[in-house]
């Protein structure tokens, strides 16, 4: 499985970006994606998932309301939209999935086993 991510930027605060995750190897009937961002000096930390056979979404309390990941199933790709962006969101973000995995794996790191290359986001105040 590879993953591949693009759509990162720079941006003002307030602006918005669409970040895409496009997945090769096989179909992806049994996995969540995820999005995780790293920002300068800070450890990589969960922002959203969603199943790929339900469409269930969960997302980190500080990109809720402001952010939204769906998928294409045609395309094999998973999004994230975000919104009304701020200087603090400025981070490489990165796309993941697991197979088969249960819920409470979804919000970790570990939980993922294929990892895109990360494309960067940065927000200006």
């Amino acid at each position: 499985v590879q993953l591949q991510a693009s759509g990162g930027g720079s941006v003002q605060a307030g602006g918005s970006l669409r970040l895409s995750c496009a997945a090769f190897g096989r179909t992806f009937s049994s996995y969540v994606l995820g999005w995780f961002r790293q920002g300068p000096g800070k450890e990589r930390e969960f922002v959203a998932v969603i199943t790929w056979v339900s469409s269930n979404t969960y997302y980190a309390d500080s990109v809720k309301g402001r952010f939204t990941i769906s998928r294409d199933n045609a395309k094999n790709t998973v999004y994230l939209q975000m919104n009304t962006l701020k200087p603090e969101d400025t981070a490489v973000y990165y796309c993941a999935a697991a197979f088969q995995s249960t819920y409470s794996s979804w919000f970790s790191v570990r939980g993922y086993e294929y990892w895109g290359q990360g494309t960067q986001v940065t927000v200006s105040s």
